[in-house]
């Protein structure tokens, strides 16, 4: 992959994705390179978007929103193993590499989880959807912030939209932006920190407003990290 083909992909190291999305990294690599315990190989859970063929792991924004919702299934009990199962089985019936990010999982997912417990005879997932909004909270939980073109996720407001900080693969490579200037977060906090609010917001000609978001946005991530 060259620069102009990760345009309107967004580019994240695990380190970049674990200060998001507040997952460790290495359990973010894991599930993207697979791993080996006790001699059992354990295959990744889906193929990541970005492959620059240095053998390091890297993530598209798609990949992020799809790691919030494996992980959240996971917190609630839900192995690996079925977690990788319901994905081959969703990308049957939706039409999108990524399915667990989808508006359309939000509905199909529930029965795709429910056959494969029923296969598996797992009952920590039998338990888990006994009760059919269990599912659902768990997936629009995850996907809280996200903004959907068609099926697929296509930017999201970690904090809010009222706080004007937004995550948009189109934009700075997704990486975290103040929404009305397009200036990443990361560079108005650094700005902050050696030049002072005032310095930084007229140097980059935004909002001072603008400039104490992202120090209190990047400061919060950096301590969730």
């Amino acid at each position: 992959m060259d620069n102009e083909s990760l345009v309107g992909i967004g580019v994240y190291t695990p380190t970049e994705a674990s200060r998001l999305l507040h997952i460790p990294s290495r359990k973010i690599t894991r599930w993207l390179k697979g791993h080996e315990i006790g001699g059992k190989r354990y295959e990744r859970l889906w193929r990541p978007q970005i492959d620059l063929n240095d053998g390091r792991i890297y993530l598209g924004f798609r990949d992020l929103m799809e790691i919030r919702t494996a992980a959240a299934f996971m917190q609630a009990g839900v192995s690996a193993i079925m977690i990788r199962r319901a994905i081959d089985e969703a990308q049957k019936y939706v039409a999108d590499e990524r399915p667990l990010s989808t508006t359309q999982f939000r509905t199909d997912g529930h029965s795709i989880f429910l056959e494969i417990a029923d296969e598996s005879d797992d009952p920590k997932l039998l338990d888990l959807f006994k009760k059919q909004y269990a599912f659902k909270r768990i997936v629009d939980q995850s996907l809280k912030g996200v903004e959907f073109e068609g099926i697929a996720p296509s930017r999201w407001w970690p904090v809010s939209k009222q706080q004007k900080i937004v995550v948009d693969p189109e934009r700075s490579f997704g990486q975290p932006i103040d929404t009305e200037s397009g200036v990443p977060t990361s560079v108005l906090a650094a700005a902050a920190r050696t030049e002072g609010v005032e310095i930084a917001s007229k140097n980059w000609l935004v909002s001072t407003a603008a400039v104490r978001r992202a120090v209190e946005f990047e400061t919060s991530f950096s301590k969730a990290a």
